[in-house]
């Protein structure tokens, strides 16, 4: 039944192999609805009916700045640094695609098709580093489109933007849900040796047919756990992130995703229950009524349980966590795994001591 749903792609916006259903137009900044560009493509579709694939975009974003602070208080880090916007994985709970909606495109498929690089990323990090009064901190690579998404390969934006780090002994902490940071393992493990680098990979589902909806393009588990193999291996200090967790969809897999996160030589490992806000929930929904018609409703009726009869809970802390019943259960399963496997809830410390200012004529002058 369920591979009849993937093959059948009943709603008129979904294609195989992207993951949201539709590319809903978002209404809080009343923008206009989408509209075909007029491409021979588009042509093409009007005359015979085709579906052409979706091709991805990229556009050159020239950035002030490339290192984001905030003050949220649930999270371990205060500054970030995003080499792209939108993410061509395509994982339908993204808790990033409202951001597209700044851009007036839609959270749904334009976010997993029409990507932002900064290329000038590397350059504007020296020159930020460099300012005088810089108070050290790792900076966190990831947090809200992979830095190890297809379109690296060869833009190799992450790759330069380390380099810097690594130049100037800066600690990072690098989040991602692809085998594609073993691109970057040299410096990655020159880093890690010296306690400047962590790693984070992110472990949704160990079944192909469930991740093969729920995050479409990105790597397979198994190729996921081999980089976890390999970082554990080089002497970085890696976890696996059990992120998100999807109730009724992938919440039977968590002891499991932590006894292979224990064979794969993670050093430590979390979860974090599904978010939806904005945009997401209707995509979800969407999502859910594409591939899991027979569950959808018990899907939603344990998230909102879980969000205080929401869809989302915006608020700090329990927004990481959820509450309720089932909040406390999954809580109790997790630890009750982790203590099994000999995991501890200790966070690499990064080192901080070892940062050098980037040198060059243009910085000794400022």
């Amino acid at each position: 039944m369920f591979s009849l749903y993937v093959l059948g792609m009943s709603r008129p916006d979904a294609r195989p192999g992207r993951g949201a259903p539709e590319n809903r137009t978002p209404d809080r900044f009343n923008l206009p609805l989408r509209e075909a560009d007029g491409d021979w493509l588009d042509e093409r579709e009007a005359q015979d009916g085709a579906r052409p694939p979706l091709r991805t975009t990229v556009t050159v974003e020239h950035a002030k700045t490339i290192i984001a602070y905030n003050r949220s208080p649930d999270i371990g880090f205060d500054r970030s640094i995003n080499a792209y916007r939108g993410c061509e994985h395509g994982c339908i709970y993204c808790f990033a695609r409202p951001t597209h909606a700044y851009h007036d495109l839609s959270p749904g498929l334009d976010f997993e098709t029409r990507l932002f690089a900064k290329p000038d990323a590397a350059r504007l990090l020296r020159a930020e580093l460099g300012k005088r009064g810089y108070q050290v901190r790792p900076i966190a690579i990831g947090t809200n489109t992979d830095p190890y998404q297809p379109i690296e390969a060869r833009w190799r934006i992450t790759r330069s933007v380390l380099e810097v780090l690594a130049e100037t002994r800066h600690p990072v902490t690098i989040t991602t849900k692809s085998d594609r940071v073993l691109m970057d393992l040299d410096l990655i493990q020159a880093m890690g040796r010296k306690r400047l680098a962590a790693v984070a990979l992110s472990v949704t589902s160990l079944t192909p047919e469930v991740s093969r909806t729920l995050e479409p393009r990105a790597p397979a588990a198994r190729k996921r756990l081999a980089a976890v193999k390999k970082l554990a291996e080089a002497g970085v200090p890696v976890s696996v992130a059990i992120a998100p967790v999807v109730p009724g969809i992938t919440d039977h897999e968590l002891e499991a995703i932590v006894e292979a996160a224990a064979e794969a030589g993670a050093q430590g490992v979390f979860y974090l229950p599904v978010r939806l806000p904005y945009e997401v929930a209707p995509l979800f929904r969407g999502w859910l009524d594409e591939h899991y018609p027979d569950r959808a409703a018990k899907v939603m009726a344990i998230i909102r349980e879980m969000r205080g009869g929401k869809d989302n809970d915006p608020n700090w802390f329990t927004r990481m966590q959820g509450f309720g019943p089932w909040a406390e259960l999954l809580r109790a399963r997790f630890d009750r795994a982790v203590r099994k496997h000999g995991f501890d809830h200790e966070r690499t410390r990064l080192r901080t001591d070892l940062f050098e200012p980037p040198q060059g004529p243009q910085l000794r002058l400022l």
